[in-house]
């Protein structure tokens, strides 16, 4: 079986191939994870074209971040497959970066803003972690683009959390990563640091990197992204913007959650 296949067993234990192209930056086939008994996320198949920038919608509870962290390997998945790049996970890692949520980090770890940039660079750095001047040089090239060159010395508990989210990124961009996968990336920001991240995100589709990004704001969907992957446990649907983001597919994924009213505020797409 080649390394851009799928391979999934099925309830009656026999094996299903599923082709996953091998340019496709993250491919997941009935991908389950379960908190207990319960499940987060039901056999969710995705492909995320290359290129692109994704976002994962879906209400409160149905298992975006979840999808996420179980795609990358940081939460345990009960079934189903991921590759990135046409590899397994483990073999291409180097070419992931990954910005948690900012609930998920405790920001009273003594550290200063260079640092955590530089943690970017750990694959480089090796475990005795030497940091030469191109290193630093490198992470305040990242902080500028980011708009935080001038933070460089501060604690980042000392941050808002605009400010954070920012140095985050910069720490995924310090990686050069062909994958960059945000959760949440613009939850809790002030508007001048969400401009300043979407910036930065569409710079990096622009250079042919691809990017997912867990996103609850419905209203800028149509504006910042291509491509978007509905879930609510289960997949609602996938595709572009253009097609998949519709008020059908949306009522499926929110239920009685999405008021009528609130989808007709929506710049959806025409078909």
């Amino acid at each position: 079986m080649s390394a851009a296949t799928l391979e999934l067993a099925s309830d009656e234990g026999r094996q299903i191939a599923h082709p996953a192209p091998a340019e496709s930056p993250l491919a997941v086939r009935e991908l389950t994870v379960s908190y207990g008994e319960k499940p987060a996320v039901f056999s969710v198949d995705a492909t995320v074209p290359a290129g692109s920038m994704t976002a994962i919608i879906g209400p409160n509870g149905a298992g975006k971040s979840t999808l996420l962290k179980a795609a990358l390997g940081i939460v345990p998945r009960i079934s189903g497959r991921v590759l990135v790049f046409g590899q397994p996970l483990a073999q291409a890692m180097h070419r992931i970066a990954y910005v948690p949520q900012r609930a998920s980090v405790d920001w009273d770890f003594p550290t200063r803003v260079l640092d955590v940039v530089l943690m970017g660079l750990y694959r480089e750095l090796g475990l005795l972690g030497l940091v030469r001047r191109q290193h630093r040089e490198r992470a305040l090239a990242c902080l500028e683009r980011v708009g935080m060159a001038e933070f460089a010395g501060r604690q980042i508990g000392q941050l808002s959390g605009g400010q954070q989210q920012r140095v985050f990124l910069a720490r995924a961009l310090a990686q050069n990563a062909d994958l960059y996968l945000l959760d949440e990336p613009f939850a809790g920001v002030d508007a001048a640091t969400e401009k300043a991240i979407i910036d930065v995100l569409k710079a990096l589709k622009a250079e042919q990197r691809t990017v997912v990004c867990v996103h609850h704001d419905l209203a800028t969907v149509t504006q910042y992204f291509d491509h978007v992957l509905l879930i609510n446990l289960r997949k609602i649907a996938e595709g572009p913007v253009a097609t998949a983001f519709t008020a059908e597919n949306l009522q499926k994924t929110y239920g009685g959650r999405l008021a009528t009213a609130h989808i007709d505020q929506l710049k959806l797409p025409t078909v």
